[in-house]
């Protein structure tokens, strides 16, 4: 069974991560996203992402990559950011469907998309570099500020806190929420009409949204992704992400 799956709902790919129910990103949900994007590109008018029931993801899988080298670390590191950048600059609507909790690098993943839509107003969305000694991931504190502006990502880059989807909402960070049998209906209904109203122009549009920030990445990304590899390996953050990795 692939970590990530793909449904086609008319002209829209609904695509599930599926990596049980924290749904960690280990190396394979990773190269299941990319292989999942790329069918979509072929087949699809509009994306929806969608995880399970209880965490749309948890984040990193930390039991796992804390035991790769540097090297492999790096590659996986390289290769997780390229997804999301991915996701961001897809040249089609994307609509992120969140039910469960989207935190850490399911954060990162999470606000990639065009639209958040979110269930269970009490679940929690968020990036948690901050309280493990890392810098959030380049591409997350680009968009994060993008999306809901400097004044209201700075202090949630900088104390690493989640806020609960009903938090979100009022940020602009989550779009709408509705209830969990209504949630990939509506998501899925977004990304159809965005893309029927649109056509081949919602790419223009879209690339014109991401432009600064496909640029800026796209310039800086290689020294910025070695600086958070360069802090994943000190001694301090190591103790930290491995205190962590015992809650999973």
């Amino acid at each position: 069974m692939p970590s990530v799956t793909l449904e086609m709902r008319d002209n829209v790919a609904l695509v599930r991560l599926n990596n049980g129910v924290t749904n960690p990103i280990d190396p394979g949900l990773i190269e299941d996203l990319f292989a999942a994007m790329a069918t979509a590109r072929q087949e699809a008018t509009a994306l929806v992402l969608a995880g399970g029931a209880k965490f749309f993801s948890i984040g990193l899988d930390l039991p796992r990559v804390l035991k790769m080298n540097r090297s492999d670390m790096r590659n996986y590191w390289y290769r997780f950011n390229q997804a999301a950048f991915e996701l961001y600059t897809l040249p089609m609507p994307t609509v992120c469907a969140l039910a469960g909790h989207a935190v850490a690098g399911g954060g990162v993943l999470a606000i990639t998309g065009d639209f958040r839509f979110a269930a269970a107003p009490e679940r929690q969305i968020g990036l948690n570099e901050a309280k493990l000694g890392l810098p959030a991931p380049y591409i997350a504190d680009l968009v994060l500020r993008q999306l809901i502006g400097d004044r209201a990502a700075t202090p949630m880059l900088y104390a690493g806190e989640f806020v609960s989807f009903a938090q979100a909402e009022k940020l602009g960070l989550v779009d709408a929420i509705y209830s969990e049998d209504q949630l990939e209906t509506a998501a899925v209904e977004k990304a159809a009409a965005l893309a029927a109203c649109s056509g081949t122009a919602f790419a223009a549009f879209k690339a014109n949204r991401t432009e600064i920030i496909r640029e800026q990445y796209q310039k800086n990304h290689r020294r910025q992704n070695d600086l958070s590899i360069d802090f994943w390996f000190s001694p301090a953050v190591q103790a930290r992400l491995h205190a962590a990795a015992k809650r999973f």
